[in-house]
């Protein structure tokens, strides 16, 4: 078939994503050769360059489910002809870190996305196997000439993964054009004005969904597959979000135009941040909203809000500070991703390498499974690690303290437990985990040690114990005066509450000041090395967040 379009114009909107001259020079690189079957007619039409192409798309949906300010499923449908293809991929889904929540989160989303497709004339093609073998199976069947996707920041499997099928594409002449859909810049020259670039990416405007698709006919679209199809169990996770382009975009505006009102406060409480937290990260993770659209309906929200603060209509005062703290989460994310990007290695190795061997010989297998199942005998703790089983999410300062107690209190290496968080957070984002959670263990050598206190923080944010007694039944009667150290209530109180230390609950499995003080001497004493501080200087220089040109970089231009 015949696809008619102005070719300048799919350029100037595909060269918007790229935010420097280097990386727009990569893109027209790699977009601009066609295979040998590909026809091309040129023509003077009304002083616009037209072009007639014969061309046969394929789109490869991956962790981006969504069919709004979906670019190249915009050009693909420009273009002529279009397979959409969502695979199962078995290397995938058997890692340590897939969940079957994650497949219930996923089919949700295939779903929604198969409809939308549907609605405009094409169908979501599914198929399970390795890739690249997955698209020379349908290249063989019905051939196509370019390859279309997003760009992914994952984990190492993906990124071999992509190594494959970038070979394939060039053993079978097939163009493969990925498009960027967040602020991580691929290649990245210098980590200076990162921030400016950042701003100039989201400021671009989205697309809209192609209100027609040409599907190919003739291939089979498969089915959704399950988790019994899968050799998975049922997912564990109850109070888990539904996934779907639909549910997030019903979560940004109830986010921007009512649950978001005391985010700046409620961000940091398990009690609060339930609702209070805009809960749009798992949306982000699979790609069923883009960031660039959050950024959008964001910024309008704020000139809404002005414009009422500037006439003097009523609004609540609280809107403005909490929805800056909210952007500032926004470039947050993409910050996070943009290490994973420039260093592959952090998902396994610490960040700074003078703290190689600090923890890895003293792993206490004891500590972590009482940690994985919620039963370290400190009720913030357990509270929380037990939420996660059974919701796959936990507001970020709940995250940072469960790091935190297992890397300081328990004095574990911080792989292991990675895995365990990633596989349950339904909201998993490889280059935000694994930087996180390196910061929260204090290898990256350029960040503020932060010990929490699993005590204290019951006293901060949640003293009437509404969090802990939800998921904690078995405090349910714990007075509130024992609620965060309920190994300290005498013998008569355990048995009036129900509550038998040793028996209906566990007691501390290590001593709260014995471990606090172990890990500050230890920690302190790695970072004060003359080792330690030469990495966190490359460290800085190379994923420090800065705004301005740092002089190092400046002297070397």
């Amino acid at each position: 078939m015949e696809a008619f379009f102005d070719f300048a114009d799919l350029r100037q909107r595909s060269e918007q994503y790229f935010t420097s001259s280097q990386q727009r020079a990569h893109f027209r690189r790699h977009a601009k050769g066609r295979s040998q079957c590909t026809q091309v007619f040129v023509g003077r039409f009304f002083g616009i360059w037209s072009v007639a192409i014969t061309m046969r798309s394929l789109v490869w949906f991956k962790r981006d489910l969504r069919i709004t300010d979906h670019l190249p499923l915009v050009m693909a449908s420009d273009a002529g002809e279009v397979i959409c293809l969502y695979v199962y991929e078995p290397e995938l889904i058997e890692a340590e870190e897939f969940d079957p929540s994650h497949l219930v989160f996923i089919n949700e989303s295939l779903r929604e996305l198969d409809e939308n497709l549907r609605a405009r004339g094409s169908a979501l093609v599914l198929r399970r196997g390795s890739m690249p073998e997955v698209l020379r199976q349908i290249h063989e069947e019905c051939p196509f000439e370019r390859l279309w996707s997003h760009e992914e920041t994952g984990n190492r499997m993906t990124y071999d993964r992509d190594l494959r099928v970038a070979d394939w594409c060039k053993e079978a002449g097939v163009e493969w054009t990925e498009i960027p859909q967040n602020g991580v810049e691929r290649p990245i020259y210098s980590r200076d004005g990162w921030a400016a670039r950042w701003n100039k990416r989201m400021k671009a405007e989205g697309t809209d969904p192609p209100p027609a698709i040409r599907a190919v006919r003739g291939v089979e679209t498969g089915h959704i597959l399950e988790t019994c199809d899968l050799g998975l169990p049922p997912s564990s996770k109850v109070e888990a979000k539904p996934g779907g382009e639909s549910k997030a975009q019903a979560h940004l505006e109830s986010f921007l135009q009512s649950r978001g009102v005391n985010y700046r406060k409620d961000m940091s409480s398990p009690v609060e941040g339930w609702e209070g937290c805009s809960r749009l990260s798992p949306y982000l993770a699979w790609g069923n909203i883009s960031i660039k659209t959050i950024h959008h309906a964001l910024q309008d929200r704020v000139a809404d809000l002005r414009w009422k603060k500037a006439e003097g209509l009523p609004f609540d005062n609280r809107w403005l500070q909490s929805l800056k703290s909210f952007g500032g989460r926004l470039r947050w994310h993409c910050h996070f991703m943009q290490k994973l990007e420039d260093e592959p290695d952090i998902e396994f190795e610490n960040m700074n390498r003078a703290y190689d061997g600090l923890r890895e010989e003293e792993f206490s297998e004891e500590y972590f499974e009482a940690w994985c199942r919620g039963e370290t005998g400190y009720p913030m703790v357990d509270a929380c690690m037990r939420a996660l089983l059974k919701g796959g999410w936990i507001n970020f300062r709940m995250r940072a303290m469960l790091v935190s107690f297992s890397s300081y209190h328990l004095w574990n290496h911080w792989r292991k437990p990675a895995l365990h968080l990633a596989r349950h957070f339904l909201d998993l984002e490889p280059g935000i985990h694994f930087s996180q959670v390196q910061m929260q263990s204090g290898v990256t050598g350029i960040n503020t040690i932060r010990i929490y206190s699993p005590i204290k923080q019951v006293a901060d944010q949640d003293p009437k114990g509404l969090f802990i007694r939800k998921y904690l039944p078995e405090l349910a009667d714990v007075p509130d005066a024992f609620l965060a150290e309920p190994h300290k209530m005498p013998m008569g109180e355990q048995m009036m509450a129900g509550c038998r230390i040793g028996k209906d609950y566990p007691a501390p499995i290590v001593d709260h000041k014995t471990a606090y003080a172990h890990a500050k001497n230890r920690m302190f004493a790695a970072k004060g090395t003359k080792e330690a501080r030469e990495e966190a200087s490359r460290v800085s220089q190379k994923h420090g967040s800065r705004r301005e040109p740092s002089r190092r970089s400046s002297a070397r231009r």
